[in-house]
């Protein structure tokens, strides 16, 4: 269940983070702090159905190296460019990941 949740989160963040909202000629993007709530929400879901942090580091770890994936394709086809929002995104994952870690560890101790 794990890794299905990190190839959602990975598919559905990557198309999330390049949303943005215009005001005023500013660009504000919603998408990256919106992808990483997904998975920080995916990632809270399986500590709590598992009462394990394992399920929560392989969503975390197997939806990292799915997006460095995307993000490693050839000049033309990269789903994840290397500007403000993709880095967000990107190492916003590793971040959100280690929080979510210390997060649930309550979730392993009520066994």
């Amino acid at each position: 269940m794990a890794l299905f949740a990190a190839v959602f989160a990975a598919v559905a963040g990557t198309a999330l983070h390049r949303q943005y909202l215009a005001l005023a000629g500013v660009e504000l993007h919603w998408g990256p702090p919106a992808a990483l709530l997904l998975l920080a929400a995916l990632q809270l879901l399986l500590a709590g159905r598992y009462r394990s942090l394992i399920p929560t580091a392989v969503a975390g770890i197997g939806c990292y190296v799915l997006v460095g994936l995307l993000a490693a394709a050839g000049p033309g086809k990269q789903l994840i460019l290397g500007d403000v929002p993709g880095n967000v995104w990107v190492y916003g994952i590793a971040v959100v990941t280690l929080v979510m870690l210390v997060v649930c560890r309550g979730f392993a101790r009520r066994n």
